[in-house]
């Protein structure tokens, strides 16, 4: 009798490993810079991208996509790779070092760097509709750090969704957004350091 409990616990056991085994594997996400040049010169400055914040509701590993006007739900097997606050940070690095031509562009203030120029971001919205947009909706500031003059603007872009109702495509539209803001942010740079 105690060695088919034994065994009947041992099976059930094994099931529910098995069970848990058979789950969908989670994927995980990143944002890439899309930004390309326009030709202009290059501009010889150095650029801090920090801080940037992200809203409560998307600052999460797991993405927060939009399934109705005032729903949204949390998809527990797409994930970012990285904190999205960092990830957005990293992208309008090398967007602004792309449409800049800059080489000196840095997510965080490092020792002997004194930058010409800090952005700092506020993200206000950031929606994914699976299969349809992704919307970002920031507030920026440049700052010239030679007398502290800065310059705010706002940037509001939606991209479609190209290459079917997959989250690599969604991520890519978040990417080819956050290169609009990035050409923003890159025209104010070029205002800033322009001769007066």
């Amino acid at each position: 009798m105690k060695t088919s409990i034994k065994q009947l616990v041992a099976i059930a056991f094994v099931a529910v490993l098995a069970a848990g085994c058979a789950s969908s594997p989670s994927k995980f996400y990143t944002l890439n810079s899309t930004a390309k040049s326009d030709g202009s010169p290059a501009l010889d400055c150095s650029v801090v991208v920090a801080p940037v914040s992200v809203p409560a509701e998307v600052n999460r590993p797991q993405f927060t996509v939009q399934v109705a006007p005032n729903q949204v739900a949390v998809d527990e097997f797409n994930r970012w790779a990285a904190p999205l606050n960092e990830n957005v940070a990293r992208v309008v690095a090398e967007d602004l070092a792309a449409l800049l031509g800059a080489s000196r562009v840095s997510t965080q203030p490092l020792a002997n760097f004194s930058p010409d120029f800090r952005v700092s971001i506020e993200v206000q919205r950031l929606e994914s509709v699976p299969g349809k947009s992704a919307l970002v909706e920031a507030v920026w500031v440049v700052q010239k750090s030679s007398d502290k003059v800065s310059q705010s603007g706002h940037t509001l872009v939606t991209e479609p969704v190209t290459g079917g109702d997959t989250f690599d495509a969604l991520t890519a539209a978040h990417s080819r957004a956050l290169a609009k803001v990035s050409a923003d942010i890159a025209a104010a740079i070029r205002a800033e350091a322009a001769p007066k």
